[in-house]
């Protein structure tokens, strides 16, 4: 049997997108609201700066992965205007319909498509700009899931992944106290579940920080790689341009 990290546990790697379902199934309701409670709004600014740096044009076709309550969908769908396209995808259904209500409450119809990042069901080639906010931590073969998020961009396309990273050692101490004290109170109190918010603050620690990200993403086909610090390194948008 093959172990993968699920959180601080280990898990037959088979059976790890059935855990990370079970979260996100339990999550979804309040969702949106406990992204705002526990990032004190800034979940959003970090959403808005993703945006920026993506650098939409009229046009653009843009793939969003694990693209949840659709936030992002949404504010890329204003970019590329009615000549382009955005795909909303996310491997959670519950995530997915939440998103999609939430955008047709907007006016905006997406494809909307439940599928696996490490199987995009997508032709090569094909993307200007991929995008996956805070769900690279979730996969079970990060590597795998990049590969092929590489295929599916045109050449020169850019991939955007925000995700949880390595905080600034000033901020540890206080950090680690939030992540394993409060949030899980928090999820509790808010959405009558602890243990998806502990899982939640064990997958930051258990993903790549941000040079070992940036390693895996050019040995993934990605010829140049940047990334952006927000927060003191709470969050990191790392840019990768493919050859």
């Amino acid at each position: 049997m093959t172990t993968t990290h699920f959180g601080y546990q280990s898990v037959d790697e088979t059976e790890k997108a059935k855990h990370v379902r079970g979260v996100f199934d339990s999550v979804a309701p309040k969702y949106d609201l406990m992204n705002d409670l526990m990032s004190m709004g800034l979940h959003r600014v970090w959403k808005a700066f993703t945006v920026q740096v993506a650098d939409l044009r009229e046009g653009s076709q843009v793939l969003d992965i694990a693209g949840g309550t659709g936030d992002l969908a949404l504010a890329f769908s204003k970019k590329v205007g009615k000549t382009g396209r955005v795909v909303h995808t996310d491997i959670n259904e519950a995530m997915l319909r939440t998103g999609r209500d939430r955008l047709l409450d907007a006016g905006v119809v997406l494809p909307t498509l439940v599928c696996d990042a490490e199987k995009l069901p997508f032709p090569s080639n094909h993307f200007d700009v991929v995008s996956v906010a805070f769900g690279l931590r979730n996969m079970t073969h990060k590597d795998g899931a990049l590969a092929e998020m590489n295929r599916v961009l045109k050449p020169g396309g850019k991939l955007l992944v925000l995700e949880f990273s390595k905080v600034a050692p000033p901020l540890e101490k206080v950090y680690d106290w939030y992540s394993f004290k409060v949030l899980p109170k928090l999820g509790q109190l808010v959405a009558g579940d602890d243990s998806s918010y502990r899982y939640l603050a064990e997958s930051i620690r258990m993903h790549p920080t941000q040079e070992v990200l940036k390693n895996l993403m050019k040995n993934n086909g990605f010829g140049h790689v940047d990334y952006h610090n927000m927060t003191g390194g709470l969050v990191a948008l790392h840019v990768g341009i493919k050859c």
